[in-house]
């Protein structure tokens, strides 16, 4: 606190971690290399925040105990220690943590394991007890009170759509309630009866429209209410963002201060308020925010060595041998996987039909930094490919859905001016969505990119004849797909024929140690064309 003239100021410190995804070292999995990442990055960025202010506070906005191959290993081989990504936090003494959808992967016990672990409160308002109606985590929200009286208002909420992407085993016993009436109820508490000076929503989700012109970026479906929680819920001081894994800070919605600090921790998001007393109450007088890199920032010591001794059997697990390949499977160039029939889609694929007895599959290339598997196929090899829990759902669809969700993924390409393809603004914006592109097995077909959109199946087979719409077709695909994630609505709601529980990861390295050997084949069922 300061006094200037007659005015007494309090500067407070908000940092923000989010979408860290089990990402605690800064290093790539797939080889080790280095990688600006990782919360031992961010605990030197918040150490030095502190030495420098005096009122801090640290939250975790979400996606916090899956996504690498540490977190993997400790959920599903090693569950018994502290949770490694509860302990980084608890180390860093962080205030508070709102769940993310991710939270749920790996089912209740799992998380419920994590939460009691933790030294700090988890967050969400709307997330509640199917019976009860009250937070099922507890608590909605907190209250951080520094010395010289200025108290603030953390509300956490998670984006409402968990239930479209997650297996129903995860979240029995769950209601999730629309954050924007949970955000109305809990605000207008946070300032009658808890008297805040500041309110802070931490919200698992991100901004379904332009933040400059309010335009729709994507379907309106409240996956992204960020926008809208700004423009219809008054009383917002500060919106922490997350979900859509975008870098956002130096900017305001209808007067709320957001910001989003990209995924696997590189960045932190920082928002700075000062109060000023005014007739004995505290205003704010101005607040700002920004995001602070983690690039050629040392990672915290002390925190690598408390967390020692889950990677090292991490790195012993990802170093098992599983099996090996004859023929290519490598990725070299992953747009034009995503043209031309492959090696590595087509085995996924196979594998799913084979493990699962369904006659069509669908797969997709997740990221660009998938490298495909060597000659020598290791654990690393195959969580390096295939990057999500995600289990097997055979659903039984149509032939006019089929058509609808390869009309959907040819939406990933457009071409550039010069005629040259290119991955379209949909699938790149708010962020990289290549994992909503899928390669299919079981079918043949043609897409032809340098038709409209909607328009651009030009050839699709079953069985050498071409498919009927109003036919029945049992797909084999990832539980994420089957509830029609990525914009693949045409899946909502279709029978389930079969239900493999099992992490296709799991299923992946299981079909290679009983062959021992695997070969490379494709049979150039469909292709993209585009001149």
């Amino acid at each position: 606190m300061t006094q200037i003239g007659q005015a007494r100021t309090s500067h407070i410190t908000i940092l923000e971690t989010s979408d860290l995804h089990g990402n605690m070292f800064p290093i790539h999995y797939a080889n080790n290399h280095p990688n600006d990442v990782g919360l031992s990055k961010i605990a030197t960025l918040i150490t030095q925040k502190r030495a420098k202010e005096a009122h801090v506070i640290v939250l975790d906005n979400g996606d916090l105990i899956q996504g690498t191959p540490l977190a993997y290993h400790h959920a599903r081989l090693d569950n018994e220690p502290m949770n490694p990504m509860v302990l980084g936090l608890n180390y860093l003494k962080y205030d508070g943590a709102v769940l993310g959808n991710h939270e749920f992967n790996y089912g209740m016990d799992v998380l419920q394991k994590a939460v009691r672990e933790s030294n700090f409160p988890w967050l969400c308002a709307n997330i509640v007890n199917e019976e009860t109606g009250e937070p099922f985590f507890g608590k909605p929200y907190l209250i951080k009170q520094f010395a010289d009286g200025v108290r603030i208002g953390i509300l956490g909420l998670t984006t409402p759509y968990i239930p479209n992407w997650e297996d129903p085993k995860h979240i029995v016993g769950l209601r999730f309630e629309d954050p924007i009436a949970a955000a109305r109820t809990w605000i207008q508490f946070l300032k009658e009866q808890e008297q805040v000076d500041v309110v802070v929503v931490s919200y698992h989700g991100g901004f379904e429209r332009d933040i400059a012109t309010g335009e729709p970026t994507e379907p309106l479906t409240g996956e992204n209410q960020g926008y809208q929680l700004c423009m219809e819920v008054e009383g917002i001081d500060v919106l922490l963002t997350g979900h859509q894994h975008r870098s956002i800070a130096g900017a305001q919605i209808n007067g709320v201060t957001i910001v989003q600090p990209g995924t696997a921790g590189v960045t932190l998001g920082k928002v700075d308020i000062v109060l000023e007393q005014v007739e004995g109450k505290w205003r704010i007088a101005s607040k700002q925010s920004e995001l602070l890199s983690v690039a050629n920032v040392e990672p915290d010591e002390v925190l690598l060595t408390q967390l020692s001794t889950y990677e090292a059997k991490t790195q012993l697990w990802l170093d098992q041998p599983i099996g090996k390949l004859t023929g290519d499977m490598l990725v070299k160039d992953p747009m034009q996987i995503r043209t031309e029939d492959n090696a590595l889609i087509e085995f996924i694929n196979k594998v799913q039909m084979e493990l699962s007895g369904a006659q069509i599959s669908n797969t997709a290339l997740f990221d660009n930094v998938s490298p495909g598997f060597p000659s020598d196929i290791t654990m690393r090899d195959i969580v390096s490919n295939y990057i999500y829990p995600n289990t097997l759902k055979v659903i039984r669809i149509s032939g006019q859905d089929i058509k609808d969700a390869l009309e959907q993924s040819a939406e990933y390409f457009e071409l550039a001016e010069n005629g040259e393809l290119q991955v379209s603004k949909s699938f790149m914006e708010p962020k990289p969505a290549h994992y909503n592109y899928d390669m299919w097995e079981g079918i043949s077909y043609t897409l032809n990119v340098s038709r409209p959109v909607g328009n651009r199946v030009v050839q699709l087979d079953f069985e050498g004849e071409p498919i009927g719409l109003d036919a029945s077709f049992d797909v084999v695909m990832n539980n994420y797909r089957a509830a029609g994630g990525g914009n693949y609505a045409m899946f909502q709601n279709k029978p389930v024929v079969k239900d493999i529980p099992t992490d296709v990861a799991e299923l992946l390295a299981g079909y290679i140690m009983e062959r021992g050997t695997i070969e490379a084949s494709v049979n150039h069922n469909w292709k993209v064309i585009w001149k």
